[in-house]
């Protein structure tokens, strides 16, 4: 059956179709250039704008030129987080050919044909969405319907605007109302578009005594409304939300109506919740949208069709009404927008459609199921078949905590301090579970919190059942790392308050215990050197806590932090030391003070030493002089009596103290008890206690199994960031030598600069050992 219709079908639409299926399996095989191949194309300079090869390419070469540019120099195809394009995803993206295709054919064929998809398509979009004798408009950007709409609704008010323009609202300013909770920057782009002042919009504020705190006071609004006529202003138009962009709440629409109907208003209503109109149930609170003068819907992302236009339905009888406000072209062309929505649609059919909406719904159910059984989880629920989650520690956590500072733990830990855990808890699921589509957003009432929409995503991403209990499974193991975290922050703060050489670095924007600086104990270097010294230590300091056995987290601190050359500590576990992990910072921090103390007074050291060597070379010299007496001292002579009689001469060993400046005797040095306790004094720093076979440092003796369950899941949490970390270490420090290797390079450099007198070389080099 198929042979015959590809016989009949056009050649040039069969080629077409065959063209697309060809490009889409080379952009998304994820098939890249061998090493040769990018070699190749480094030297052949293509990726540099350049003008245009005479010869011409071919359609391989082009798109994998294509391919280049979208991936870049990812290697590895688990980087990209592009697009799932389905079945559909392909029928909306041959739409885009075929209208440039469709575009060159005789006016009046093109006519009937653009008439034909515009018609098939309001139809459809009528009767899934329950808009009963709409006209839609179709629109790239989301917010053009809307801007159009208030066009037909000025020309509808304003029976002159066409020929007075502006003159006609000088004398009675029209008002636009919109809720607080709308998009941000929707109505300064409404004013822009239209010509008109700032003061011509409303804002109507939510609910803050009764009712929801996303929903539009209807109260204040009707005031609003009632002051704005009085003072001979003319109420135009009303934006309501049915899923507001935060948290996908809608707002009474019926009430909304019947305002709207009393005070001749037109009522615009938008949001991600419209989505439910085409299900066989509808919440009542949606419902109502059905009876607005206007709506905008998306449904590329509730169906996963890329590059398709949004779709702005309305109601108007009078369509030379609709010409001047743009709604409707006489352009055969500009009809053409809807053809990829026109074959989609097609290919889904009217089951499919739904399907892809009731998935959406079933797994914002599953998710707000489980979120049940977890403990600290607030969510903010807008419709119950749609729910922007939002994530966050529930303030009466807050409240359990001690405070040995006798501060209010309440206020400690409001604000930036839950805003900054909850945004590292949403980058992390986002990061572990990216299937499942969820993001950070910032509300208004509940501050940072982790958004769950499916519906905009789902169909996009592919999202199933089991990527939810994925993103449930991982929150079951954050949160308690979440808690400790907040548990532990003001005993952290306590603990490095009360060390002298430490101070600790507020910062609420930190997800973590929080940060500490080293100070060194010198004070008599100028402002420049003190700076230099505190950078250098901490930067040592740094160094030598990421290579500790140990789960915990350091790092330089957040890209855009104020405090300089801190170490910040990440995440803790309930089995967390604070006092060890503080003393511990101390130690290694003093170590390294006195270490960079001795290296700065080498060259001072050196040369002191060197002189007091020759002063006692010398002295020596001439000890041996009076002892062997003159005759010793002439070559041939001291040979012969040296052989007939040999003098006993007492060699007096030295050793070079760099720690001291000073020549000390080497008597103790070959002392095996001295010898053996030295060695004893370069063991680990005293901080670090005595660990069990296996146990990591910081970690509280007696610690049970759970705790270390939960360690193991903070170390797959934090892996990203200590690759990061790593490399920011590595760029911003010197690499250090070890102390023992210094003194044995600085004993060398003594020996070979000390002038030694003639025939004495020998005694010269026993006594600087």
């Amino acid at each position: 059956m198929d042979k015959p219709l590809v016989k009949m079908m056009d050649p040039t639409l069969a080629e077409m179709g065959n063209h697309l299926s060809d490009a889409m399996k080379i952009l998304e095989s994820g098939k890249l250039e061998s090493e040769q191949g990018k070699e190749r194309r480094k030297l052949s300079w293509k990726d540099i704008p350049g003008p245009l090869q005479g010869d011409g390419q071919d359609v391989v070469s082009i798109l994998q030129l294509v391919q280049n540019l979208m991936h870049g120099d990812d290697d590895k195809q688990g980087q990209r987080r592009m697009q799932y394009v389905a079945e559909q995803g392909h029928m909306a993206l041959l739409g885009h050919s075929l209208a440039a295709y469709i575009s060159v054919l005789e006016r009046e064929r093109l006519r009937k044909l653009t008439t034909r998809i515009l018609s098939d398509t309001t139809l459809w979009l009528c009767r899934l969405f329950r808009y009963e004798n709409g006209s839609a408009y179709y629109h790239e950007d989301d917010c053009e319907g809307l801007v159009n709409v208030c066009r037909l609704v000025i020309n509808t008010h304003y029976e002159d605007y066409a020929t007075e323009g502006f003159t006609m609202l000088s004398s009675k300013h029209p008002v636009i109302y919109q809720s607080a909770a709308c998009r941000p920057g929707l109505g300064q782009h409404l004013c822009c578009q239209l010509g008109l002042p700032l003061s011509c919009l409303c804002i109507v504020p939510c609910n803050t005594m009764f009712g929801s705190l996303h929903q539009m006071d209807v109260a204040l609004l009707d005031k609003l409304i009632r002051d704005d006529r009085e003072s001979g202003k003319v109420p135009l138009l009303l934006i309501a939300n049915a899923g507001t962009p935060g948290a996908g709440h809608t707002d009474k629409l019926s009430r909304l109506k019947e305002l709207c109907v009393q005070y001749n208003m037109w009522l615009h209503v938008e949001g991600v919740n419209l989505a439910t109109l085409a299900l066989g149930q509808v919440s009542s609170a949606v419902t109502p949208a059905t009876k607005c003068d206007s709506m905008t819907l998306t449904p590329g992302p509730w169906l996963g069709l890329p590059a398709v236009p949004a779709v702005t339905l309305y109601r108007h009888e009078d369509p030379a009404l609709s010409l001047a406000a743009g709604l409707t072209s006489s352009q055969p062309v500009e009809k053409l927008r809807a053809l990829p929505l026109w074959l989609s649609l097609q290919y889904l059919g009217h089951d499919g459609i739904v399907q892809r909406i009731k998935h959406a719904s079933q797994l914002s159910q599953q998710l707000l199921e489980h979120l049940k059984t977890l403990a600290s989880i607030k969510t903010s629920v807008g419709e119950l078949v749609f729910i922007h989650l939002a994530v966050c520690l529930l303030e009466d956590t807050k409240l359990s905590f001690s405070a040995s500072s006798g501060g209010s733990v309440e206020g400690y830990f409001a604000g930036d301090v839950l805003d900054a855990l909850n945004r590292w808890l949403g980058e992390q699921l986002a990061q572990q579970v990216p299937l499942s589509g969820v993001d950070v957003v910032e509300l208004e009432d509940e501050g940072t919190c982790v958004r769950f929409s499916p519906l905009m995503t789902a169909a996009a991403l592919g999202t199933q059942e089991n990527d939810v209990a994925a993103l449930v499974e991982k929150l079951g193991e954050m949160i308690p790392v979440l808690s400790c975290t907040l548990r532990f922050r003001q005993d952290f703060k306590d603990e490095v308050l009360q060390q002298a050489s430490l101070s600790y670095i507020e910062d609420l924007s930190w997800p973590g215990l929080g940060g500490v600086r080293y100070e060194p104990r010198t004070t008599d270097l100028d402002e420049d050197k003190r700076q230099h010294s505190v950078e250098k230590i901490n930067g040592d300091l740094l160094k030598k806590l990421m290579e500790l056995d140990t789960d915990l987290y350091f790092s330089g601190g957040p890209e855009f932090c104020e405090e300089k050359n801190g170490i910040f500590i990440g995440m803790a576990t309930e089995d967390l030391d604070v006092a060890e992990l503080v003393e511990t910072i101390v130690s290694i921090g003093r170590d390294i003070e006195e270490s960079g103390k001795l290296f700065e007074n080498m060259t001072e050291v050196v040369r002191r030493g060197i002189q007091e060597a020759e002063l006692q070379l010398q002295k020596a010299n001439e000890e041996k002089l009076i002892e062997e007496g003159v005759f010793r001292q002439i070559p041939l002579v001291g040979s012969v009596l040296n052989w007939l009689s040999p003098v006993q001469a007492s060699v007096k060993g030295r050793t070079f103290n760099l720690a001291e400046g000073c020549l000390d005797s080497t008597e103790p040095v070959y002392s095996v008890k001295a010898q053996m306790n030295k060695e004893a004094s370069l063991d680990s720093p005293k901080s670090i206690t005595k660990r069990f076979p296996g146990q990591k440092l910081f970690r509280r003796q007696g610690a049970g199994s759970d705790s270390v369950s939960d360690t193991s899941s903070v170390n797959q949490l934090e892996e990203s960031f200590r690759e990061m970390a790593h490399v920011q270490a590595s760029d911003a420090e010197e690499a250090e030598v070890p102390q023992e290797h210094h003194v044995h390079i600085v004993e060398e450099t003594a020996l070979s600069d000390q002038r030694v007198p003639e025939g004495q070389e020998t005694e010269s080099v026993d006594t600087l050992r």
